[in-house]
């Protein structure tokens, strides 16, 4: 019988543990790589690690703007096989989004070919395009080489990378960026330069400013693509405190004259981020669904610049209007998410504010300055040390040269003979025969004398932080004047404007032939539009046992709106009226009213304008039309009655009231005496021991209330002053003359 045969040693590669402890701590692993090395930018220089390598190593290259460009193939085969161990589209492609003037507020890279373009065209392959370092990006680069930032091993432990940036300008605002890790994200819009440098001024000025006070130099994001900013400032305001937010942007455009009294829109710059091309799709995809009917065709006159040509539909539709319309419906206008989450000096994912990411810069510059100091300082040491030396051999240069010449040793002879240390003599041995005979005493102390100054400067800079900070600012001014508004490429390109209070149903309504209509309302509910002014509305036909109830004078474009003794509002769209060729329809069916509910009032609805609303107990209120518009077929309840139900829904015209109870007294009171509400129950207008409020009339002190008598005749009260009271008071019985129905105007 055979022995089993003993599995091999592992040699350690196998470890015993539970499935869900090994998959948490490698996912775990596999996020915190996504997070730090791919999706967030680090606060410090606003750079992801490709976007690091890929700069470093133009500057390796020597691709200077001032010097000639190379292959970008060239570019990309040095960035992934030093430094960055991934597929050479992806690194391209990084490359490409670097130099697109369209993408990225300040470009980094000088691109020579086919970059792409804002229709959404991709690049040529990297083995036609050519490509050089910008001077922002020299701005970002200046001072690597002097120690300025932590360097670390590459993937292969063959080179060194930096880590950071020393990052002459804020770019992590500037330029912006976004990307998806686990579990989180980031989107950074693009900011001016210049307003970000002046806010930093401001930071090193007052440390104690507010983001108000900040958000005075930095207006908001400033797009490569331009546009309008239609975002409020209070949004803007939250946002930049805490990290998070949104910014709306629109197209811009004008409107221009096409003859014949025609025109036509001109859109000139669209929102960051969108394709041309798909947003002439959509547009006219709008157009073949009929989703905008304001829209009547679109074309693409683009150049080298944007040129958008939106032809309406009709010539009577608004401009303003037509362009809501297409706002609401297409990519005109888009939201750009704000979400600050970036690695901080730790390179520990953070959200920061405004006023934070300014700060974090700040202190990463004081950084620089002080390293870029000490390396200076360490240079001018060891430069001295030299100039020590050379000072104390220049007394005897025949004896050095004859050292130089004839000894086996030079080296340890000078260390003995001029008690010289190593460097020194290491440096007298390195200098030329010719260059060591031409050294005078004058000029070796005058370089001394100069270094000498300089050292004590930057010691004296080293140990006084106010100093440092006032050097940080120093710089960055100089910045301002290399990205300021003065340059083309520093001036603002995103303004800011309001949204027009223009409604969703304007831009409905916009395509609807504005003509004058007569609604008729008859006593049994039926309800039918008429074209034009009716002179005589109860010379038109009814049905048998019917007659008119309210005739209103209104426009197809207008909100045709309907108060019923419930106290609710209805409203209809009066182009959506029945025709007055015949009886009308029955209202009901229109709307959700009870057969035991009556109109008490039908009106065409204008905004802003105020009514008076009260009930049959007395009480009432002023409420705005606009407050008053219904959405839905059941109405919209504004008015709170109790039992008696509704009386009266008048126009709040005048300075006065006056109210007739059933009982016969009328009490009169000013108008700013009742409150304007929304929706509720109301003050109390006037007191009933029995019966209940009858009727109303707003009017102006100078002209006076008026009624119409039996004989139809307009009577005017002259003494109507004698009735004047508290609002809630019971009144005086009414003047001789007024009507026995006791309303002002006949029902």
């Amino acid at each position: 019988m055979n022995k089993p045969v003993p599995p091999p040693p592992d040699g350690g590669r196998i470890l015993d543990e539970p499935l869900g402890e090994a998959l948490s701590r490698r996912y775990l692993a596999y996020a915190l790589s996504t997070i730090t090395q791919r999706a967030l930018p680090d606060v410090r220089d606003g750079l992801k690690p490709v976007h690091r390598r890929l700069l470093y190593a133009m500057r390796l290259l020597r691709l200077d703007p001032q010097g000639s460009a190379k292959k970008s193939a060239r570019v990309v085969g040095d960035v992934i096989g030093k430094y960055h161990p991934h597929g050479d589209v992806a690194v391209y492609d990084a490359l490409v989004r670097l130099a697109q003037d369209f993408a990225q507020r300040y470009r980094l890279i000088d691109g020579q070919g086919n970059f792409g373009n804002i229709d959404g065209d991709n690049a040529a392959a990297m083995r036609y395009t050519e490509c050089r370092l910008t001077a922002p990006a020299q701005l970002l680069l200046e001072g690597i080489d002097e120690d300025a930032v932590d360097f670390r091993a590459t993937y292969d432990g063959e080179e060194e990378e930096p880590v950071v940036l020393p990052a002459g300008f804020p770019n992590l605002l500037a330029n912006g960026s976004s990307g998806i890790a686990v579990g989180m994200a980031t989107s950074i819009p693009p900011h001016n330069a210049a307003e970000l440098i002046d806010a930093c001024l401001l930071i090193l000025e007052r440390p104690k400013a507010t983001t108000a006070e900040l958000m005075q130099l930095v207006q908001g994001p400033d797009f490569p693509t331009g546009g309008v900013i239609v975002e409020t400032g209070a949004s803007l305001m939250e946002a930049y405190e805490t990290g998070r937010g949104g910014v709306r942007t629109r197209a811009r455009w004008t409107r221009e004259d096409s003859g014949r009294s025609g025109w036509r829109i001109v859109v000139t710059e669209i929102p960051y981020q969108v394709k041309k091309a798909d947003l002439v799709e959509q547009l006219a995809g709008l157009i073949e669904a009929k989703r905008a009917p304001l829209l009547g065709d679109i074309r693409d006159e683009s150049a080298e610049d944007i040129r958008l040509v939106i032809e309406p539909r009709s010539r009577t539709t608004s401009p303003e209007v037509l362009m809501e319309s297409l706002f609401r419906l297409s990519d005109l206008e888009t939201r750009f998410p704000i979400n600050i989450n970036v690695l901080d000096a730790k390179g520990a994912p953070v959200v920061m504010g405004l006023k934070a990411a300014l700060a974090a810069f700040l202190e990463h510059r004081r950084e620089v300055l002080v390293r870029r100091a000490r390396f200076r300082l360490a240079r001018i040491e060891q430069r001295l040390h030299v100039l020590d030396g050379l000072l104390i051999v220049f007394l005897d240069l025949d004896e050095v040269i004859r050292i130089v010449r004839f000894e086996d040793d030079p080296k340890a002879t000078l260390i003995r003979v001029f008690e010289l240390t190593d460097i020194q003599a290491e440096a007298i041995l390195n200098t030329r025969l010719r260059q060591l005979a031409k050294l005078e005493e004058m000029e070796l102390r005058r370089e001394h004398a100069q270094l000498t100054e300089e050292k004590e400067g930057i010691e004296r800079l080293l140990g006084a932080e106010k100093e440092q900070w006032k050097l940080v600012a120093v710089g960055l001014r100089d910045v301002r004047r290399t990205l300021g508004p003065a340059t083309a490429e520093g001036r603002r390109r995103s303004t800011f404007a309001e949204a027009p209070a223009i409604t969703l149903s304007d831009t409905v309504d916009a395509f609807v032939a504005r003509e004058p209509i007569t609604v008729i309302l008859s006593e049994r509910g039926w309800i039918r539009a008429v074209r034009g002014r009716v002179e005589d509305p109860l010379a038109l036909p009814f049905k048998e046992g019917d007659e008119l109830a309210f005739a209103t004078p209104a426009e197809t474009t207008d909100k045709l709106m309907i108060f019923a003794s419930d106290g609710r509002f209805f409203t209809l769209a009066c182009d959506k009226l029945p025709s007055g060729r015949g009886h009308g329809e029955p209202l009901r069916l229109m709307i959700e009213l009870d057969d035991k509910v009556g109109i008490l009032a039908v009106f065409a609805h204008r905004p802003q304008r105020r009514r008076i609303v009260a009930s049959k107990a007395g009480y009432g209120f002023v409420v705005v039309e606009d407050d008053a518009l219904a959405l839905r077929k059941a109405g919209k309840q504004v008015l709170t009655v109790e039992g008696l139900g509704a009386a009266l829904c008048i126009e709040a015209s005048g300075d006065h009231l006056a109210v007739v109870g059933d009982n016969g007294k009328i009490t009169v009171f000013p108008l700013d005496d009742l409150p304007q509400m929304a929706r509720g129950k109301g003050v109390k207008l006037q007191s009933y021991r029995q019966g209940a409020l009858r009727d109303a009339m707003a009017f102006a002190a100078e002209d006076g209330p008026t009624w119409v008598d039996p004989a139809g005749r307009t009577r005017v009260w002259t003494d109507w002053r004698a009735w004047l009271g508290r609002r809630g008071s019971a009144g005086r019985l009414a003047p001789k003359g007024f009507p026995a129905s006791r309303r002002f105007r006949p029902v």
